[in-house]
């Protein structure tokens, strides 16, 4: 499967927004992945709708939408019709609403996407692996950005590996949580073929940074 990396617009310098996407884009990253915060959820309150649709007017990359909101189906509609190619949503916050979760992100034509923190078990993903195209597992706290990645999370997405070759190997293994050049190895070793990545893409050069991280990946 091929190796993705979604930089994280959190991160993004938005004085300078329009330049850094095109260097974003010109050293090949393939996604842009977009954190949505409700300050319920986790305590930070991040963009919404109008930056993803203002973004998609001069991005045509994937856009990899994470909801860190609280009863996500709420806005599923609204954000497919924003610009959302993938929407991921938390396990823990769907509030018994997973499986209507997952069909409306479907009926409006976007990838599905679940995700957990680091501190849910990984086999409470098992009953929804068939039904999805990505897992998201986190490798911090959601919430904010810059934190040191939690060395558990490496046996944990060996786990998950494990658990989607099992049942839909198809399915992607996406990361999201303090993986720069010296984790990205050892997520990829791991399982992980799909990399979110804020700081170690926007600060300092772009270019050298994205090319950075896909060598130390694919090592």
């Amino acid at each position: 499967m091929e190796l993705v990396l979604s930089p994280s617009m959190l991160a993004a310098d938005f004085n300078i927004l329009g330049q850094q996407l095109e260097e974003v884009e010109k050293a090949g990253a393939q996604y842009l992945h977009f954190d949505v915060m409700d300050g319920l959820f986790v305590p930070s309150i991040s963009f919404g709708l109008p930056v993803l649709a203002s973004i998609r007017m001069r991005s045509h990359l994937f856009f990899d939408v994470h909801l860190m909101i609280v009863d996500p189906i709420r806005y599923i509609e609204e954000f497919s019709k924003a610009g959302a190619n993938g929407i991921t949503f938390h396990l823990e916050a769907a509030n018994g609403q997973v499986d209507e979760t997952i069909d409306k992100i479907r009926e409006n034509g976007c990838k599905v996407g679940l995700s957990i923190k680091p501190g849910t078990p990984v086999e409470s993903l098992r009953p929804y692996i068939e039904k999805i195209d990505m897992v998201l597992l986190m490798t911090v706290e959601p919430g904010f950005g810059g934190q040191k990645y939690i060395e558990e999370s490496t046996e944990r997405i060996r786990r998950v590996r494990e658990m989607i070759n099992e049942i839909k190997p198809e399915v992607r293994l996406e990361v999201d949580g303090g993986v720069g050049k010296e984790k990205a190895g050892v997520v990829t070793g791991a399982g992980a073929d799909t990399i979110v990545s804020g700081t170690a893409v926007f600060h300092g050069d772009i270019d050298s940074n994205i090319k950075g991280l896909f060598q130390a990946a694919q090592k």
